[in-house]
């Protein structure tokens, strides 16, 4: 994913009520920008941290600025990582469309936010002719605690593990169901963060036991786009 138009550069002042964030852009002046991150965002909204925003054209947006990417420094050196939540599946989506993930090959089509289950929307739908669909859900990493250990959740997300119990019954139907934790960041190894989010973990440990698999994919994060260029292993939860 290419950023369609140059970011700006700032300095961030505060992020705040979760989804606001005042910058200083480069050129002194002040603005807010939207923050589409829901999450704790550990290590990444230290004051005076550089960030770059987009802009938006839409004349009805209220706020025509977001925060795309930080700086941010997890023991070995500063490093850009995206923040932007809104981004993670249409990242998988093309990467899935580039035939980066050969275990989707049989899969030839692609739909995006599809209710299934109790009142749910699955993030991306593969479909074939010939046999049962696959669901795919996408997941945005970036909390980092150890050099080279990306982390998820960075906070509790009852959300996310309703969404595990639903791909499970997936799986019990026929389906195939697979978890992709995108890692907005570079990073060595992919573990979930037990300690922040017990009830995540046992869910993600009860759902893979019932069949449904887990991707962890590294992204290239630059000013200029996002791309998935590598897979990270799976190593033991922090409890």
């Amino acid at each position: 994913m290419r950023f369609p138009k140059p970011l700006i550069q700032g300095r961030l002042i505060q992020r705040y009520k979760r989804f606001l964030a005042d910058v200083e852009l480069d050129t002194g002046e002040t603005v807010t920008a939207h923050c589409a991150n829901p999450g704790a965002m550990l290590g990444l909204k230290a004051p005076g941290a550089r960030v770059w925003l987009s802009v938006s054209d839409s004349p009805t947006r209220k706020l025509k600025h977001s925060w795309e990417v930080v700086e941010a420094d997890f023991g070995r050196g500063l490093e850009y990582v995206g923040i932007n939540t809104a981004h993670p599946n249409a990242i998988v989506a093309q990467a899935i469309a580039s035939g980066f993930f050969p275990e989707f090959a049989p899969w030839p089509r692609l739909r995006r936010e599809v209710k299934y289950g109790r009142n749910s929307r699955v993030d991306i739908l593969l479909e074939r002719d010939d046999g049962p669909p696959c669901y795919v859900e996408v997941k945005n990493v970036h909390m980092m605690r150890q050099p080279g250990l990306a982390e998820f959740p960075d906070s509790v997300t009852a959300r996310g593990a309703k969404h595990l119990d639903e791909l499970a019954d997936m799986v019990a139907g026929g389906a195939r169901a697979v978890m992709v934790y995108l890692i907005q960041m570079d990073a060595d190894a992919f573990s979930l963060a037990a300690d922040i989010d017990p009830a995540y973990a046992r869910a993600f440990a009860k759902a893979h036991a019932a069949g449904v698999e887990a991707i962890a994919a590294v992204c290239k994060v630059d000013p200029e786009g996002i791309e998935i260029v590598r897979r990270a292993a799976f190593v033991q939860a922090r409890s």
